[in-house]
């Protein structure tokens, strides 16, 4: 099956990997020369989709469009062309319209009794702040007082944001795919955050209770029932104080997590939903199960340091990503490392018989990057605190 990926930044580097592990040929299409995922898949094609005359042309030797970009003017033309082209287009607009806003999709989340962050003023300090249309870490601020938050109103605009109570606690990710009313929930993952509010590694197998997982599971089912998603749809959630309260969702080709699912499980979740696309029928029901450790995360190296980061260190890594296989130790990794620079990115990926057996895996991988690149110091935060090299590889070991 012959698949094109439009868009080659994160979301490209997520579809293309997964597109290529299902076997399919995969065209990763840009406007821009030289952005992450150029060197993913099987082929790189620098077009415009906008210009729809090239577009409609090139679509006659493709079976299926995956979307993996967040611009308006983009998306309506891939929508407009895959109908009159009679291309399965991997995208549901309706969702995605309703989940890129955050104050819609507080309001979904109250009208289904959802459990979701209390909103600001009728909940104390701290808060966040949070620009309604963007996705992930994009322009979230804690703030910790009144006399913060008139500080921050005197500099800029709040308006179009949603303000609601902070929350501590660890993160979770569920994805949860839909077709002509046939929804499945997959594996629920742990996140973990840097001092940006940005995902710097995804554990393949959440510590929840049994209790707990059905809660969310129920949840993101509810969600995409609601939205009669046809699709894929991530749902992000905090357990704060003993309840998953949910954070946001996004109804497009989520980056990092279905990785993470991949090695955990053994299901590709593009997967399915490209042939569930192409084939005009749902997926057989089937059972989840992790089946190995894994964690999926992002360094960089500059200098005599290694530092674990969000992912919002992969577009200014100076290049498209490689994928290299047991790099350094690590399963796989996209990365930009050659071995006379000095600065590069990774994304490593580490998988082990339990998560236990991963991260000792991953201790010595780090240990073998520190050792062959002459480095002297590591360096891992977490939100608003900097955390100690030990504490931080203790706390991820779960």
């Amino acid at each position: 099956m012959k698949v094109a990926i439009v868009g080659g930044k994160l979301q490209g580097v997520e579809a293309a990997y997964l597109a290529k592990k299902a076997g399919w040929e995969v065209f990763v299409v840009d406007k821009k020369p030289e952005v992450l995922a150029a060197a993913i898949g099987d082929h790189f094609c620098v077009m415009d989709v906008t210009h729809r005359a090239d577009w409609l042309l090139f679509l006659k030797n493709i079976d299926l469009v995956i979307p993996a970009l967040e611009n308006k003017e983009a998306l309506t033309c891939l929508v407009r062309s895959a109908k009159y082209a009679k291309v399965p287009l991997l995208f549901d607009k309706n969702a995605y319209s309703i989940s890129s806003s955050k104050i819609i999709s507080n309001e979904i989340f109250r009208r289904l009794s959802i459990p979701a962050p209390v909103p600001w003023p009728r909940c104390g300090f701290p808060i966040i702040i949070k620009p309604s249309g963007a996705s992930g870490s994009v322009g979230v601020i804690k703030v910790e007082n009144a006399q913060a938050l008139q500080r921050l109103q005197v500099k800029r605009s709040i308006a179009d944001t949603v303000i609601e109570e902070y929350l501590s606690g660890p993160s979770y990710s569920l994805e949860v795919i839909g077709y002509q009313g046939v929804y499945k929930t997959l594996q629920i993952t742990e996140i973990q955050l840097d001092a940006q509010y940005d995902c710097k590694r995804v554990l393949g197998t959440a510590v929840l209770t049994k209790r707990q997982q059905a809660s969310f599971e129920q949840i993101a089912l509810s969600l995409a029932d609601f939205l009669h998603l046809n699709g894929i749809m991530d749902v992000e959630a905090i357990l704060h104080a003993g309840q998953l309260k949910v954070l946001e969702i996004d109804a497009r080709i989520p980056s990092q997590t279905p990785t993470a699912v991949y090695h955990a499980t053994g299901i590709n979740m593009l997967e399915l939903l490209g042939k569930a696309f192409v084939q005009g029928t749902p997926w057989e029901d089937f059972s989840i199960k992790a089946k190995r450790g894994v964690i999926y995360e992002h360094i960089h190296v500059q200098g005599d340091t290694l530092e674990v980061l969000g992912e919002h260190i992969l577009p200014d890594a100076g290049g498209p990503l490689r994928l290299c296989t047991d790099f350094f130790g690590a399963d796989e990794a996209l990365t930009t490392y050659s071995p006379d620079k000095t600065e590069w990115v990774a994304t490593l990926i580490v998988t082990g018989a339990t998560m236990r057996a991963a991260w000792n895996k991953r201790e010595r991988i780090m240990g073998a990057i520190k050792q062959a690149c002459r480095l002297q110091h590591y360096s891992e935060r977490y939100p608003a605190v900097e955390v100690e090299a030990g504490a931080a590889e203790a706390g991820g070991g779960q």
